[in-house]
């Protein structure tokens, strides 16, 4: 069995932040899982574009509102408590906050752990492992 807590992996390496947003990385490939969960802070006001050419993608809003917009057909989907979006086509998509965004993600396949997006807006397949 593995347990972990937020408030314990919010102060530990699990912990990545970038410019748009934080995400703390609770369950991660080397958990042997499968996947991987994290919780996600998106900050309000920003705009990120992402494209997970790697992975597949389920994010479920726990607080906050915001926008999810699939790039290759415009369309836009409101985001608020409740809702959750499924990248199951690889989407090019991009995500604007309102307000502060707190997400919980699941990932397949699992990220290592210390990902950050690149120039297209994709995680590489294999990054530097988190312990």
């Amino acid at each position: 069995m593995i347990v972990r807590n937020l408030k314990d992996a919010r102060n530990s390496s699990r912990r990545v932040v970038a410019q748009n947003w934080e995400s703390t990385r609770l369950l991660l490939k080397n958990d042997g899982m499968g996947f991987s969960f994290h919780i996600t802070t998106i900050y309000a006001g920003t705009l990120t574009e992402m494209h997970y050419q790697n992975h597949l993608e389920s994010v479920y809003c726990i607080s906050g509102h915001g926008m999810v917009e699939t790039l290759d057909d415009a369309k836009q989907y409101p985001i608020t408590p409740g809702t959750i979006y499924i990248l199951d086509q690889h989407d090019k998509h991009v995500l604007r906050a309102d307000t502060e965004m707190e997400l919980a993600c699941v990932f397949n396949p699992p990220l290592n752990g210390r990902e950050v997006h690149d120039a297209t807006g994709a995680y590489p397949l294999e990054a530097e492992t988190v312990e």
